[in-house]
């Protein structure tokens, strides 16, 4: 069975010539399979092992499903604690600057993420930091209003996602390629609109997708669903990688699909929940 994401096909196949990078080499008397790193018989110097040949080579490390667990609930502690730490150090006057600037690094970091073929932890982690401190702002902004919104919000968001976990192990939903071309068709679509809803107002445009009218908040149950639906595409792009032998550091990357999902459904709960809260 092979996988119908192309980023981690083309992984898969980095993978496998990684793995056999120090097994496929000709060895010192012309049989393959041998590495190259076995010297010649008689060796001038005894190896510590007082065996007559050196260890071969580390293999590469796969990827694990705790592997991604890990990094998982490590991205959320970093996002957690720079989220706190804005919500406390930021000065209100500088609420709204520190949510702009975070809201552009991070998309831009997230692009960068998204878009390479290498697993970069430190701008995995620098991504964390930067979100935290975005996430922090528009929460801080919504308590603001809304007393108890915030906790509201997170508790919804893990339960949603638990949730899809459950009926992913179940396979009640698949993630067939059709399923996932429909998937990536829609989220594509959705964000194309809150970018034109976003450009339309800052030129006073309202569109009533984000006025608490009954149209955005069919809006936001649509992209609630979606970010909810995606989570099936991070859990079985996850099962790929570790049934192809990803090596661990990709573990970074599965965890930064599964954060950024965290983060949309998160903000669309947030926001949902603010339009049942009244004017008080």
């Amino acid at each position: 069975m092979k996988t119908t994401n192309p980023v981690l096909a083309r992984l898969g196949q980095a993978a496998e010539r990684e793995r056999a990078a120090g097994y496929a080499q000709p060895g010192p008397y012309g049989q393959p399979g041998y590495p190259q790193q076995y010297p010649q018989y008689p060796q001038q110097q005894p190896y510590p092992t007082g065996h007559g040949y050196p260890a071969a080579p580390p293999a590469v490390t796969p990827m694990t499903l705790d592997d991604v667990v890990v990094k998982t609930v490590l991205m959320l502690g970093i996002l957690g604690a720079s989220a706190a730490a804005a919500w406390v150090l930021v000065p209100d006057a500088l609420t709204g600057v520190a949510w702009i600037g975070a809201a552009v690094v991070g998309l831009v970091l997230g692009l960068v993420i998204s878009f390479s073929r290498m697993a970069n932890p430190a701008l995995v982690v620098a991504y964390s930091i930067v979100e935290g401190v975005f996430v922090g702002m528009v929460s801080k902004t919504f308590d603001t209003f809304y007393d108890g919104i915030v906790l509201q919000a997170v508790v919804a968001t893990f339960g949603v996602f638990f949730l899809m976990a459950m009926i992913y192990k179940a396979r009640i939903i698949r993630a067939t390629p059709k399923f996932a071309r429909i998937m990536v068709a829609i989220i594509a679509g959705l964000f194309g609109v809150m970018l034109i809803n976003l450009v339309l107002a800052l030129f006073g445009v309202n569109t009533h997708l984000r006025d608490g009218s009954p149209l955005a908040i069919g809006f936001s149950l649509v992209c609630i669903v979606v970010a909810s639906l995606s989570f099936v595409l991070n859990f079985a792009e996850i099962e790929d990688g570790v049934r192809m032998g990803l090596p661990q550091r990709y573990s970074w990357t599965a965890a930064f699909g599964i954060v950024v999902g965290l983060v949309w459904l998160y903000l669309e709960i947030l926001r949902l929940l603010s339009y049942f809260q009244g004017d008080d």
